[in-house]
């Protein structure tokens, strides 16, 4: 089995390429919460959600978020009643958090409604929250504390900011479930999403680090020289205090990565990473990356027989 952790766009690429080399059910994906919220009364999970769809046959790969081919009649009809949405959300896409709130309000953990979503869309791979307390990144700015999503969704990126903060528990546990994909796994993945707010909520939980200590981890850099392949990362890793590159994600991966891989484009020198393309432009580029990481965890695999 091989896990991931994922959130945002960039793993979700990564991962449709692997599906191509590994069994959806030889898969399990550790996916970031720190970006949920309710927004008009329904649970929204977006980086859990762009893994079920694509494991599910159903993402928009041309947004990466929310369902291919969806409508957005009741996100529409709400601006009659002045109840401007930030995000658009899809009619199918809303249906999904109706239902994850349904069971939440019943008592359901978020794992557990998680694994009857994604059995309800046929989902073979395990897709598993990072954790099933509540914990939310947001970017302290001029006008004071903001959602990350109202920050990247509602306004595109354009406020400065100063600094992120996780709110909720300080030291969130993570899901036994989470921990056991991890041991049981023969390597993690770091897909190159965003170290901030996709990654770091993730290694935050506790038993994380520790866990993946014991492990084969190999991690992806999200930057090609002082850029972000896309998103805000290079902002949000200059208000943390970190070099938004390579290097600066390396520094965070450092205690317990094996193989670190950044871009054969990339000027920033990180002293003993594997150099590939790492520019997943389509599903085929994707895939040659996907084999290439395999090739090393199957090296990694016989050397540990």
């Amino acid at each position: 089995m091989i896990t991931f952790l994922s959130g945002g766009t960039g793993t979700p690429k990564l991962l449709r390429g692997m599906r191509n080399l590994v069994n959806d059910d030889q898969i399990a994906v550790i996916v970031n919460t720190a970006e949920d919220m309710w927004v008009s009364g329904n649970h929204m999970s977006p980086d859990i959600d762009t893994v079920l769809y694509l494991f599910a046959g159903l993402l928009n790969t041309d947004t990466w978020w929310g369902i291919r081919g969806d409508t957005f009649s009741t996100h529409k009809f709400l601006e009659q009643f002045t109840h401007d949405e930030f995000i658009g959300i899809g009619d199918k896409d809303r249906a999904v958090h109706i239902a994850r709130a349904r069971m939440l309000w019943d008592g359901a953990t978020l794992t557990g409604a998680t694994a009857a979503l994604a059995g309800a869309l046929g989902v073979q791979a395990r897709v598993l929250p990072m954790t099933d307390a509540e914990v939310t990144t947001y970017v302290e700015t001029p006008e004071g504390p903001m959602h990350f999503q109202q920050y990247w969704v509602g306004h595109r990126g354009e406020v400065p900011i100063e600094g992120v903060i996780r709110k909720g528990e300080a030291a969130p546990k993570a899901t036994p479930e989470a921990l056991t994909a991890i041991r049981e796994a023969d390597a993690v993945i770091i897909g190159p999403s965003n170290p901030v707010t996709s990654i770091s909520p993730i290694l935050e939980c506790a038993g994380v680090r520790e866990v993946l200590k014991d492990q084969f981890v190999i991690a992806v850099s999200p930057f090609i020289g002082d850029r972000p392949v896309s998103g805000p990362a290079a902002a949000l890793m200059e208000a943390w205090g970190m070099e938004p590159s390579s290097a600066g994600t390396y520094e965070l991966y450092k205690d317990f990565v094996d193989v670190f891989v950044q871009d054969r484009r990339d000027e920033t020198e990180v002293p003993g990473a594997m150099r590939l393309d790492t520019l997943m432009s389509n599903e085929g580029k994707a895939e040659a990356l996907a084999w290439e990481l395999m090739a090393v965890v199957r090296s990694a695999v016989q050397r540990r027989a």
